[in-house]
């Protein structure tokens, strides 16, 4: 008989394996402590409604104890949540998580009165205000952004209702987050060793990667019988989070909820536009893609559980954790000597979580605070996808130390839109590095592949996620219903017309929205693919040793939210306004298809 593998318990992970939380809080007790003082803070600037325009020594006060009580909130949040998040199923740490929740909710509704006051202050007031008082200069382009949204701000009453109600609000995002974590029991599966292991959402991931075709499929058919058997809990769970959109929007006067979610960054939604539009004239590359690998794999029927599979067989590049942290330094060493010292900051002070237990978080992401490290949390396989995560979350995580170090906290945190070119772009220097340092043609043949697949999961199939998720609201905002039926419907379809003829139309991959998360995100999946895109641009200017590229690339990192996205990036050297930072990187992705075609 084989042995049966299971995921380990939370306290059988090896500590050195585990992020080390007690650098944000030595005890439970000194947390309790912040939580309390969070309430003080915010009763004690509760004491300045109605009277934030007053002067503008009031206006500056009433900023830095708002902010002051924010941040530490914030603290509070990310401790909790971490906490919860290694292990969902320790009932201790989702109440910790509970009760936070809950304060931000308070606090946000006590202190929602702020902004609507600050909106309307009269421009020539406001004016004088900032020649009065000279410490408001830091606060100059927080003051801008904010009044460009005095049309969407309600009263203070109404602001405060609709914070007060943000734990309603988000029930449904949060019962599909402890439902797919938690409580969705996976089957049991055979790997490619003929052990038996017990699925979950990150095994998954490298079991689809797998050279035997049964373990790809058992692996597809399992998970996915799985969500079909909660397919209408989820569709409804799904359709919750869109009305909360949609909702939102519409008291707030935004025409869509995706007008009002492009607006938090002041980007134009032509950017999302011409993104859907690129992508759909340039499917074609992906269709040819596809059809090398049906020819590759020597398969009558290609299907979705043979899409992830390298095409030049067992991976010829595995890394453990410590081989993959030697690596990734290499690849960044590029960046120089200033960003390695972060980088090594990172991985040598149990800023990561690594490995997966039960119960924890699937996926991986790169969290903290103003005040506390750039944790990361992993979900660990030795391979290369692993090594690409790691140096994506790094990606994250170095940006977060230069923002957070280099600017004020009121621009200590980059807009969403910004924060995956970071990450991708070490994704791509580390495709540069392997390209540049192995010679090897089957092993060059694999990183080719790996970058195609890359491509393809990012730039094509985020892409292909926006266009659902414009379309599930679209759909909501006209009174349709969004069904488990409905949805699958369209999303099958969706995916038919991106991948092309060449793939079979399996029926479980209709259901592929029923588990991403990012659907709960508020237009959030769009910017994987204009990320992407434009880290390949900044990628090729370093690499390439243009003038000042690397200074202009750090300085976008340390630039936080001091102005909006769309500027930080052309001063970096890219115009994300225009299509041609799209159309690049399809010519790289064209480049490398025929060099892998060539290869094979």
């Amino acid at each position: 008989m084989t042995d049966i593998k299971t995921l380990p318990t939370r306290a059988e992970v090896p500590e050195a394996l585990t992020w080390n939380l007690e650098l944000i809080y030595p005890t439970e007790q000194a947390w309790e402590a912040d939580f309390q003082q969070v309430k003080q803070l915010a009763t004690e600037v509760v004491k300045s409604k109605n009277k934030v325009g007053e002067s503008a020594t009031q206006l500056f006060n009433v900023l830095e104890r708002s902010h002051e009580t924010f941040r530490k909130l914030e603290k509070t949040y990310v401790y909790a949540s971490m906490k919860s998040d290694q292990d969902t199923n320790n009932n201790h740490f989702q109440g910790l998580n509970s009760r936070v929740s809950s304060l931000v909710a308070n606090v946000s509704a006590d202190l929602a009165f702020v902004e609507p006051e600050i909106i309307a202050i009269r421009d020539d007031q406001l004016k004088t205000f900032l020649e009065e008082e000279p410490r408001l200069a830091n606060y100059a382009h927080y003051l801008e952004s904010l009044r460009l949204t005095k049309n969407h701000v309600l009263s203070a009453d109404s602001e405060a209702l609709l914070n007060g109600a943000e734990e309603v609000f988000e029930s449904s995002s949060l019962t599909f987050g402890v439902l797919t974590n938690s409580d969705l029991e996976f089957p049991y599966v055979q790997d490619e060793n003929g052990q038996t292991v017990q699925l979950s959402n990150g095994l998954y991931g490298a079991l689809i990667e797998s050279t035997n075709r049964e373990v790809r499929e058992d692996a597809f058919t399992a998970l996915y019988s799985v969500y079909d058997q909660f397919q209408n809990t989820l569709a409804q769970t799904l359709s919750g989070e869109t009305k909360r959109h949609n909702f939102l929007a519409k008291v707030h006067h935004y025409p869509s909820a995706r007008a009002a979610a492009m607006a938090k960054n002041n980007i134009p939604e032509q950017v999302y536009d011409t993104l859907v539009e690129q992508v759909n004239q340039h499917l074609p590359l992906l269709h040819r893609y596809v059809s090398l690998r049906k020819k590759i794999l020597g398969v009558d029927d290609l299907h979705m559980y043979d899409m992830y599979v390298p095409l030049t067989g067992e991976p010829p590049l595995n890394y453990t954790f410590e081989e993959a942290k030697s690596e990734a330094k290499k690849a960044l060493a590029i960046l120089g000597d200033d960003y390695l010292s972060h980088v090594d900051e990172i991985f040598n002070n149990r800023y990561i979580d690594v490995v997966e237990n039960k119960g924890k978080r699937s996926g991986a992401y790169s969290g903290g605070a103003y005040d506390t490290a750039p944790y990361e949390l992993l979900n660990w396989q030795d391979s290369v996808n692993s090594l690409y995560t790691l140096v994506h979350e790094t990606g994250h995580s170095v940006h977060s130390w230069y923002t957070r170090h280099n600017q004020p906290y009121q621009y200590g945190e980059y807009p969403i839109f910004l924060a995956e070119i970071a990450s991708t772009t070490n994704e791509n220097l580390l495709t540069e590095y392997l390209l540049k340092t192995q010679t090897d043609p089957k092993v060059r043949a694999y990183i080719l592949n790996y970058y195609l697949d890359g491509f393809k999961g990012t730039v094509y199939r985020q892409t292909q996620f926006a266009e659902f998720e414009h379309h599930i609201h679209t759909a909501d905002a006209n009174g349709e219903p969004l069904t488990a039926e409905s949805l699958s419907d369209f999303y099958g379809n969706l995916n038919s017309h991106y991948y092309g003829p060449a793939v079979e139309k399996d029926p479980e991959i209709a259901l592929e929205w029923s588990r991403i998360p990012h659907f709960y995100y508020d237009y959030y999946v769009y910017q994987y693919s204009t990320g992407f895109a434009a880290a390949s641009s900044l990628s090729q200017l370093i690499t390439t040793n243009q003038p000042n590229a690397t200074a202009h690339y750090l300085d976008y990192l340390k630039s936080g939210s001091s102005d909006y996205a769309i500027e930080i990036m052309k001063k970096a050297g890219v115009d994300m306004t225009k299509p041609d930072y799209l159309e690049a990187a399809f010519n790289v992705f064209e480049t490398r298809l025929n060099e892998l075609e060539s290869l094979l």
